[in-house]
């Protein structure tokens, strides 16, 4: 598994967050209003995640103002270890009843 994603996804805070933003993304390329609208979540916290992920290069960035992202080609090819992830946040989430 993906120690980098595991990290991001499962060790950190914000990890359900940024599950969803990766969800979101692998549907379709998105900004951070589209986003925020489709996740319905304040433009702030999307704002933060998605640095957060551009920084440890899980998406990519194209263009400045009204700027969109898209997972890079090593995120779309670690997709299993995500899933595996993601599937292992909703069972530690619906156990703990959140």
């Amino acid at each position: 598994m993906n120690p980098l994603l595991w990290h991001l996804l499962a060790g950190t805070r914000g990890g359900q967050m940024r599950s969803r933003i990766l969800m979101a993304l692998k549907t379709r390329p998105s900004n951070a209003h589209q986003l925020t609208k489709q996740l319905a979540v304040d433009y702030t916290t999307i704002q933060h995640h998605l640095e957060i992920l551009l920084e440890h290069g899980i998406v990519q960035k194209f263009g400045t103002y009204g700027a969109t992202y898209s997972l890079t080609e090593t995120t779309r090819s670690a997709w299993k270890d995500f899933g595996e992830i993601w599937d292992g946040l909703r069972k530690t989430h619906l156990k703990n009843g959140r």
